[in-house]
């Protein structure tokens, strides 16, 4: 039966996708009890990801907050510059176990795109990844990344032609050519088993944080926080810790101030289906998806995974939107403090986390998710701060 979180979850699918959906359970759950498997995840996570990440102290971004210390988990040094990568590898040697010998993939800020065009690589598995057409202008270093790495890059040009119509798309060739093909998602999203698979290989990043901030100050943080589009680095994060007193903040995109649609799900929206997936959804009155908006193309998505919305009504977690114009200003805060260049993306968490820290004191410790860098945003940076 599906696995559900809390009422969440589920797979709302036609029943064409159920078998290859059924197939990739089997082949996860038997994946996950094989030790070769498990020592080939291993070994590829450290010599080609480039695992572990470490956690770093960010001295004068604690300096300008006054308050709390701030770490971050440097995601954005694994292969590829993003946490996409651990969910990719993963993904990547189930479609070898199963005997696949092609990859497709959804992608919006290019990140998850390049992350499967590698691994395709690494694998020897033909790669198609869809993105829509907006995404494609705004990240185009990202989709000459993927074209060098061999990947056919297929533009989307229906609807908003952002991450949301590309997942339609990717979705209708996984129905069509499913006996041949793994359709990689990238986000913790999508029917069962996909938000557990994409937990499960992306929770890498918190079972990290439990042993490297004993290691570095003693104990687990007080905070983590994550930024949260799809939620598949914030999942990674929160769910290794969830049994722990660490409080969970995950940050959304306000999108531009003043202009009411942004893509704050969990903030702004109701529980509804998307992509096969009963979870916080932006829609009209009528359930209609709305459209989308943020400087960030990564959080440009008008839902989110089933196990955030349980987070969020449980209590477990707290989700909060952070506008266009603060994730610029953090940027900019963490290029010039610590010689960083974050992702939009996270650049959402770092400015939430900025603002958590002036109001604790100096003896909390919070750890952020810096989930990716920020050379595929630059040209996006510099015409926002014409």
């Amino acid at each position: 039966m599906p696995r559900r979180f809390g009422r969440f979850g589920g797979a709302f699918v036609p029943e064409t996708l159920v078998p290859a959906l059924a197939e990739l359970e089997t082949t996860w759950r038997a994946a996950r009890r094989d030790p070769e498997f498990r020592a080939e995840l291993a070994r590829l996570r450290s010599t080609l990801a480039g695992r572990p990440t470490p956690l770093y102290f960010a001295r004068n971004l604690t300096k300008r907050a006054h308050g709390a210390q701030i770490w971050l988990k440097r995601e954005d040094l694994v292969h590829g510059g993003a946490h996409k990568f651990n969910n990719a590898l993963g993904q990547g040697l189930l479609a070898v176990r199963m005997g696949k010998h092609r990859l497709i993939a959804e992608t919006g800020a290019g990140q998850h795109g390049v992350a499967t065009a590698m691994i395709g690589a690494a694998l020897g598995l033909e790669t198609e990844v869809y993105m829509g057409e907006v995404d494609m202008e705004r990240q185009r270093p990202n989709v000459e990344r993927m074209r060098l790495l061999g990947a056919t890059v297929v533009p989307v040009r229906t609807g908003t032609r952002t991450l949301k119509d590309a997942i339609n798309c990717a979705l209708r060739d996984w129905i069509e050519n499913g006996r041949t093909t793994h359709y990689l998602l990238g986000s913790a999203v999508g029917p069962h088993p996909f938000p557990t698979i994409v937990a499960d290989f992306q929770s890498v990043i918190g079972t990290e944080i439990r042993r490297q901030s004993v290691a570095a100050f003693g104990r687990l943080p007080d905070l983590a926080v994550a930024c949260v589009g799809g939620g598949s680095n914030a999942i990674g994060t929160f769910h290794p810790l969830r049994r722990t007193s660490v409080e969970f903040l995950g940050v959304e995109a306000g999108g531009r101030r003043g202009h009411g649609r942004g893509a704050a799900s969990l903030a702004r929206g109701s529980p509804g289906v998307l992509h096969g997936s009963f979870s916080f959804v932006l829609q009209n009155a009528d359930g209609q998806i709305s459209d989308t908006e943020s400087i960030s193309a990564g959080l440009d998505y008008a839902g989110v995974g089933p196990e955030h919305a349980y987070l969020k009504e449980s209590g477990r977690a707290r989700y909060i939107a952070v506008y266009d114009d603060e994730a610029l200003r953090a940027f900019h805060w963490l290029a010039r403090d610590e010689g960083i260049l974050p992702a939009l993306e996270p650049a959402h968490a770092i400015f939430a986390a900025v603002r958590e820290a002036r109001r604790r004191p100096a003896r909390q410790r919070i750890v952020v998710t810096l989930s990716g860098r920020g050379d595929k945003d630059l040209e996006v940076v510099q015409r926002a701060s014409r």
